[in-house]
């Protein structure tokens, strides 16, 4: 774990080294990858096959085993505890309800010269989520995917989600009833990827493709990216939770490693300005790492990726927190609201000691899919846009033709596009 003091002498440097650090794929992955990706291309569903028997583990030469279906999925969700049941519909109400909310307007007016100008918004025909399989099977991530899809009116919501040594996540299959998902692929990794965006002899290919994977799922999408839409980019986890010394260290310790429990290269950072908080938060992490069933995960990530920063004041932590534009910033303080307005960067933000970044990967509304990486610094977390595209639309009369053709006569002609400019002046009649 690192340790660091805005005192000290070499801060700034060593806080730019921070900032800076890359903890995503190197250039091995995306060899593998483009790889990975061209072989689906050319060889379709022999390729899925050969590749899901080698990293998962699971045989596709069954038909039965390419996908799971609407019953199985019907009876996964029947059969949860009734407890159980209830948390996930009520997951599923808020996030549908908050992303019910982001649904664009469509735009139709006549400006001053006569000219009819708008845009409608319709949805993609069909979108691809990658749900994780193995150590990451949550069903979750795919309430937070399958829900703005649905929301955003797309009519073929498809799924890809691995099943190692053909284990199949019954939480993930009731998730996929409640969020009336269409189809489940049992495939993962790269090739699924791939499959989305390419099609094979089974699977039809889709308009964009969206959910969080590893190293080699964030690769296919950064490659494929043109062939298909994607959501973003995604590297591993990260939260950076800002406190003072009025917080419960246990607390403090336990946000932390909510992140730090996803991936041994997930990244977990506390802010504070009181030095023996500080302390207490790093005594209490080795105490709750220890209490942890994720207690190997949890610990790699902490003590090669996790920091601590001691700030003179807590008004100097906007700045870094804007310069680390971290996917989850949690402001654990007696003013969020005014440190909040001065965040500029952050892909969620999470407002007072009563509101841990983990309730918002299930509960409360907006989505858990966010930017990572300092990708918050230009991107924001997915929503309904992400499966909708906007189309504009222009309708002149004469009127509007003469009031405005004329100056596009004169920009065609700068241009050196003569063709542009001869297509008004014929309906101009000059």
């Amino acid at each position: 774990m690192l340790r660091l003091n805005s005192r000290d002498p070499g801060f700034a440097a060593a806080f730019r080294r921070l900032v800076q650090g890359r903890r995503e794929s190197d250039e091995s992955v995306a060899r593998d990858v483009s790889l990975i990706l061209q072989d689906v291309k050319n060889r379709g569903d022999a390729a899925l096959a050969e590749l899901t028997q080698r990293f998962d583990g699971h045989s596709l030469a069954n038909d039965d085993n390419w996908r799971i279906s609407a019953a199985q999925c019907r009876e996964a969700f029947d059969d949860l505890a009734p407890d159980l049941r209830a948390a996930l519909e009520l997951a599923a109400q808020r996030i549908a309800a908050y992303h019910s909310a982001q649904l664009p307007e469509d735009r139709d007016y006549t400006d001053a010269v006569g000219a009819r100008l708008g845009a409608t918004w319709r949805a993609v025909d069909a979108a691809g989520l990658y749900i994780p399989g193995g150590r990451a099977a949550y069903p979750s991530s795919l309430l937070m995917n399958a829900i703005p899809a649905k929301v955003a009116g797309v009519a073929r919501v498809v799924v890809v989600t691995p099943t190692p040594n053909g284990q199949i996540n019954a939480l993930v299959m009731a998730a996929a009833h409640l969020a009336g998902v269409d189809e489940i692929w049992r495939i993962g990794g790269a090739q699924a990827v791939a499959a989305l965006a390419y099609g094979t002899q089974r699977i039809a290919p889709v308009d964009v493709v969206t959910g969080p994977g590893n190293a080699w799922v964030a690769e296919a999408k950064r490659q494929l990216f043109g062939v298909v839409g994607i959501d973003m980019v995604a590297g591993p986890s990260e939260i950076l939770v800002i406190a003072d010394a009025r917080n419960d260290p246990e607390w403090i310790a336990a946000d932390l490693l909510s992140q730090a429990e996803h991936d041994p290269v997930a990244q977990s950072i506390l802010i504070t300005d009181n030095a023996l908080f500080a302390d207490a938060v790093a005594d209490r992490v080795g105490v709750e790492i220890a209490m942890l069933p994720t207690a190997r995960t949890a610990s790699a990530s902490w003590n090669t990726h996790g920091v601590i920063i001691e700030v003179a004041s807590l008004d100097e932590a906007p700045a870094l927190a804007n310069a680390l534009a971290a996917e989850h910033v949690q402001l654990a303080v007696d003013d969020p609201e005014a440190m909040m307005r001065q965040i500029r960067h952050a892909g969620s933000v999470f407002l007072g000691r009563l509101t841990p970044e983990a309730v918002g990967d299930y509960v409360a509304g907006p989505n858990h899919v966010l930017p990572t990486g300092r990708r918050a610094r230009f991107a924001s977390g997915l929503s309904v846009l992400d499966f909708m595209k906007r189309t504009s639309f222009i309708q002149l009369d004469d009127a509007a033709l003469r009031a405005i053709g004329p100056a596009a006569v004169l920009l065609a002609e700068a241009e050196g596009l003569p063709a542009h400019a001869r297509s008004i002046e014929l309906r101009l009649g000059i």
